[in-house]
């Protein structure tokens, strides 16, 4: 989506809001597509004294796996947005300020941008998640597997010690 600014562009104090709704489901995140519905984008482009101010939300329900218990979990996702937009660029290394084309603001890019970079590496059903037993698999979060600790292979001579003096008793 093309978001035309011409109307603005030369005016002082004018501005252009922005609502719609943006399609995001073939975003892959390391080989999930957690974003299976629309994406909604409000907000609103000023002239603020010849510089054009983009201050938008992004908001959607991501569908996702806990990278600890893989337990399938919904979390919802809010993006603030806020960018100065230029019709060129003095500087090459701005980071801050996106360059339009013409007068015309790829919406489309600028968003999926903004999202793919807010997007957390780790989701965890919970910030006390146990996840899995390396062993056997068993979900920690129900309780202890039935597993025996691994010893450390430092240790093992100590543990062979223990054991037979457990034996003897």
């Amino acid at each position: 989506m093309r978001l035309d600014l011409k109307e603005i562009i030369h005016v002082p104090g004018a501005e252009l809001p922005i609502s719609c709704e943006l399609d995001f489901s073939d975003l892959d995140f390391y080989g999930s597509r957690p974003v299976c519905e629309p994406v909604t984008v409000n907000g609103v482009v000023r002239n603020r004294a010849g510089m054009l101010e983009l201050e938008a939300s992004l908001s959607s329900n991501l569908h996702l796996n806990c990278d600890s218990c893989g337990k399938p979990l919904e979390q919802v996702m809010t993006v603030p947005v806020q960018r100065l937009l230029a019709t060129e660029l003095e500087n090459e290394e701005e980071d801050d300020i996106i360059l339009l084309s013409g007068t015309e603001l790829d919406l489309d890019e600028t968003m999926t941008d903004e999202f793919i970079f807010a997007m957390d590496t780790k989701h965890l059903c919970s910030e006390d998640c146990k996840g899995r037993c390396p062993l056997c698999g068993a979900d920690l979060n129900e309780g202890p597997c039935q597993c025996k600790p691994e010893t450390d292979p430092r240790l093992a001579v100590l543990a062979q010690l223990l054991e037979q003096t457990d034996d003897q008793e």
